[in-house]
């Protein structure tokens, strides 16, 4: 889920008085080409929002409580599990909305499932814990489903499949290693493979940092070549937030594909562009 949107969900909820509960948060590294395919669980990475069942309640990755309807979790275990809410494949935006509002219709949650891909508690291997989630079937729950996890023999056929899911509307895939422990931060055994695409845009303004950053520039303001103005605050360095490129300049920026109001998605900066000297 985009910083800023979870950055005005913490917002709200602090306003009204509601803690954050810190529990372990396991994070992906990036595909670097250079794993044994066959050692690794795979699955599709899903367009979704990241959510916790604490074995009481859902909350954000953060820790923030999600106000679904009580039948959407009722049977669930107590057992703590880590998933993704999702509505399908191109609806990120419909999911974000949703989790973000207190008040939304029950029915609004009808088509939302929470596809767990691991239980951050359960002492095993990954491949212990894959045979876990698939025992969930037996709380009876519609809206409770296990991440499909299947293996692939070699490098070529992951990235065969990487091809289908993404021409099929996916996002990527995730690869896990089948003996890794769950692991609060970084997890060099779980990794992301997803396709970037990149452009360009001229910095056109600033945004004011806030926290940590405060003092500091908070995100590039750009203009691209259609005039669509958008802001690159992900992938800026503690040195570029306090030196950023001079507004005229033209940077690179990374992105995955668009959202439906036609602005590059999760657009991050990458490098600023070199001036012919």
């Amino acid at each position: 889920m985009r910083a800023w949107m979870w950055a005005g969900l913490a917002m709200l909820l602090v306003a009204q008085g509601l803690c954050a509960q810190q529990a372990p948060l396991q994070l992906a590294e990036s595909y670097q080409g250079e794993v044994q395919v066959e050692q690794y669980w795979i699955s599709e990475k899903l367009d979704g929002v990241r959510g916790r069942w604490d074995g009481e309640q859902l909350q954000t990755r953060s820790g923030y409580p999600i106000r679904s309807p009580a039948w959407f979790t009722q049977g669930w275990p107590t057992q703590p599990m880590d998933g993704e809410l999702w509505l399908g494949r191109g609806r990120f935006e419909q999911i974000s909305a949703l989790v973000r509002t207190s008040d939304a219709p029950e029915q609004d949650w009808q088509q939302v499932r929470f596809m767990v891909f691991d239980l951050p508690t359960h002492a095993g291997a990954f491949s212990e814990r894959v045979a876990a989630m698939a025992r969930l079937s037996e709380h009876g729950s519609d809206y409770l489903v296990a991440v499909p996890q299947f293996r692939l023999a070699s490098t070529a056929a992951l990235e065969r499949e990487l091809e289908q899911v993404v021409a099929a509307g996916g996002e990527g895939l995730m690869l896990h290693h089948q003996a890794a422990r769950y692991q609060d931060g970084r997890n060099a055994a779980l990794i992301k493979f997803k396709p970037y695409d990149d452009a360009e845009a001229v910095v056109v303004g600033y945004t004011a940092g806030r926290g940590k950053y405060q003092g500091l520039v908070g995100a590039l303001v750009v203009e691209d070549e259609q005039g669509r103005r958008f802001r690159l605050g992900s992938g800026l360095s503690d040195a570029e937030r306090e030196q950023p490129p001079a507004l005229g300049v033209r940077v690179t920026y990374r992105y995955n594909g668009f959202t439906s109001s036609g602005l590059p998605r999760f657009a991050r900066f990458l490098r600023e562009r070199p001036v012919a000297r």
